[in-house]
């Protein structure tokens, strides 16, 4: 499209481009036109019935004795301590005691069936299907270190539990405290394996616990370290045991993996279509600003021109300037014989479907293209619409010029 076969405005010349230069004040500059604006085309795994206890992950390295854990976390019992004294009493002393609690290593605990049926609807019911000898019951928790049956009864009875104790046994109080439904005490195990206890290199071993404990927060922080690190992880030896062991399992991390990417790309694009809009949401303010005031070297020959120094507050202005010079004196300036011409023709389009008031407007070609629209496809039309739709919504127009941009 040539400017000779545009009807130009009122306050434009018409016809050559020596007329469209004498509207401004022009100085041809030598640097290449600024490229402004393109124009926008964990499932949980099945928990069985029985009281079977899993086989707990490794511990973690050296450093963990080092490792630095939350003042709150430190803070395991929250029982009044006469009251916590009084429950330890009557479970160290054995006053009473009818259970015998047989170990790993065949040592035994001294327990009461009453406080062990209460605090523990699981326990209630191996005690009342266990044998009687001598007046004393005995059960057995096989597979689990004294200490740690210990600090496990200890809690039934008062709720506490040595803090060390906690830190060294976590594990396996996490798999009793789930396997004999004691949700305050998993509590406690849960909320000290997310902040302290994690690592790259047991994650994936106690992402499998966690699952088989029903730990639902704990599978969660274990997945998102996981997609955090993949590529660490992913090369550990606990991940390779996973691999041969339970395959469905790494399925369906890489399946967590390649979604959280295809999420961060999504919001990538979205982030760069919103600068592109941005972009033009300043180009159309900068426009308005150079056709009504005028600015540094360019502008209505009506108006009085500021000096090349002065600051100009509309971020896209300068290169605007530099466009607008380009296309003044451009010889290919037919849409598509010139890239920069074509961004010009672009940027005059989409200022005359935002303008609503085009017989008072001062920028070139608006009442042009607004009858050129009558003109065009309902899908070059509905293109048009979203993308003036996306540049109102990047940001509110200069409120002096609202009604004429908006």
């Amino acid at each position: 499209m040539s400017m000779a076969s545009l009807d130009l405005d009122s306050s434009w010349s018409s016809s050559t481009s020596e007329s469209f230069c004498g509207s401004f004040n022009l100085e041809l500059i030598e640097e290449s036109p600024a490229d402004i604006l393109p124009l926008p085309e964990v499932s949980s795994s099945c928990i069985s019935n029985d009281c079977s206890i899993p086989n707990s992950p490794p511990f973690p390295c050296k450093n963990f004795a080092k490792t630095k854990y939350p003042k709150r976390l430190s803070e395991v019992c929250t029982v009044p301590k006469e009251t916590q004294e009084t429950w330890d009493k009557l479970f160290k002393g054995g006053c009473g005691a009818d259970v015998y609690i047989i170990t790993k290593d065949k040592s035994y605990i001294l327990a009461h069936s009453g406080v062990l049926t209460v605090a523990s609807a699981v326990l209630g019911n191996v005690l009342q299907q266990s044998k009687v000898k001598n007046g004393m019951r005995y059960i057995n928790l096989p597979g689990v270190p004294y200490d740690a049956v210990y600090a496990f009864i200890r809690f039934l009875y008062s709720s506490c539990c040595e803090y060390e104790v906690l830190k060294k046994y976590v594990l396996h109080l996490l798999v009793l405290s789930h396997s004999y439904l004691v949700p305050s005490l998993k509590r406690v195990c849960v909320q000290l394996l997310e902040h302290c206890w994690i690592s790259k290199e047991n994650v994936i071993d106690v992402l499998q616990l966690a699952r088989n404990c029903d730990a639902a927060r704990l599978s969660f922080v274990c997945v998102r370290m996981i997609i955090k690190d993949f590529k660490s992880i992913s090369s550990t030896e606990g991940w390779k045991v996973m691999k041969h062991v339970n395959p469905r399992l790494e399925q369906e991390l890489l399946g967590c993996v390649i979604e959280a990417d295809s999420r961060k790309q999504d919001r990538l694009k979205k982030l760069e279509e919103k600068k592109v809009y941005l972009q033009l949401h300043e180009a159309m303010e900068a426009l308005l600003h150079i056709c009504q005031d005028g600015c540094r070297t360019i502008g209505p020959r009506d108006k009085v021109l500021k000096g090349k120094q002065v600051a100009c507050g509309y971020p896209a202005c300068k290169g605007l300037e530099t466009l607008v010079r380009h296309f003044s004196i451009c010889k290919t300036r037919v849409p598509g014989g010139c890239v920069h011409c074509k961004r010009m023709w672009q940027l005059l389009e989409l200022h005359s479907r935002i303008c609503e008031e085009p017989n008072s407007c001062k920028v070139p070609l608006c009442r042009h293209f607004k009858g050129k629209m009558l003109q065009q496809s309902k899908k070059d039309e509905a293109r048009w619409r979203l993308l003036v739709s996306k540049v109102k919504a990047a940001g509110p127009f200069n409120a002096s010029r609202s009604s004429l941009m908006l």
